[in-house]
């Protein structure tokens, strides 16, 4: 899950400022820790200390006010009482990626996934969007090959990834919903020999970078591993409090 966190510190500085080249600076000016990395720790310390996952998620999203989220989203975390509000917007599966590293079974991962997504994404696309990532992380995790996952996003969730990126790029645009920006981002993971290949090439679509690097960074670690000197500058990103769920973590699971 340290490659979701690196993957939205690399992009964040392109989600409005969008490029499309794979030629720019892994971690430069603009470079922050987003929503996407604080809800992704919270996915995490949730699932390690079996915790609801909507309290662990709003308290963190209010412990860390200022990371970005959507005006849905804000609405939600500042009223407890607050349901899910229906959303298919990408949040779903940006947040997902720690399910695949506890799941101990393709049901059991979907089963986690939905779970992580319905306290707000109770949409059936922000369902699918946050199970088809964590799906693909833990098939990766499995040894599965690229061709394989994107298989299995096809059958399972209808996602066309046979697209390669070098012809969606041209004519890809912002789009937060999971339908527009999950399959594009799941392609660059698959397509690439690298984990930062991955991130370089979400980034490059112009879109939704930060979320789009975050997901294809999940799945490029359980592909490739995680370059120590990308995780130990990623780490430099977060507070102690971060640090120490994302170590623990780790140290449990990876």
């Amino acid at each position: 899950m340290l490659g979701a966190i690196a993957g939205d510190i690399i992009g964040s500085a392109f989600e409005h400022r969008s490029i499309k080249t794979t030629d720019f600076t892994l971690f430069g000016p603009g470079s922050a820790a987003t929503d996407d990395s604080v809800l992704t720790i919270a996915v995490a310390d949730a699932l390690m200390g079996k915790r609801d996952f909507a309290q662990t998620i709003r308290q963190y999203a209010r412990r860390y006010p200022n990371a970005g989220y959507g005006g849905m989203f804000i609405g939600w975390m500042m009223d407890e009482t607050a349901g899910p509000y229906n959303s298919f917007g990408n949040g779903s599966a940006m947040r997902v990626s720690p399910v695949a590293w506890v799941a101990k079974s393709k049901a059991e991962t979907l089963k986690l996934a939905a779970e992580t997504a319905a306290v707000t994404h109770s949409h059936p696309e922000g369902i699918k969007g946050a199970q088809a990532t964590a799906l693909a992380v833990w098939l990766a995790r499995q040894g599965t090959s690229a061709h394989e996952i994107a298989q299995t996003m096809t059958e399972d969730f209808g996602y066309d990834l046979s697209v390669s990126i070098k012809r969606i790029r041209p004519t890809y645009g912002f789009d937060i919903t999971c339908q527009g920006s999950v399959p594009q981002a799941l392609r660059c993971a698959l397509e690439a020999r690298s984990f930062e290949e991955a991130v370089r090439l979400a980034v490059s679509l112009g879109g939704d970078a930060d979320t789009q690097a975050c997901i294809a960074g999940a799945v490029a670690e359980a592909r490739f591993g995680l370059p120590k000197t990308i995780a130990k500058k990623a780490m430099t990103y977060l507070t102690h409090e971060q640090r120490t769920i994302v170590t623990q973590f780790r140290q449990t699971y990876a």
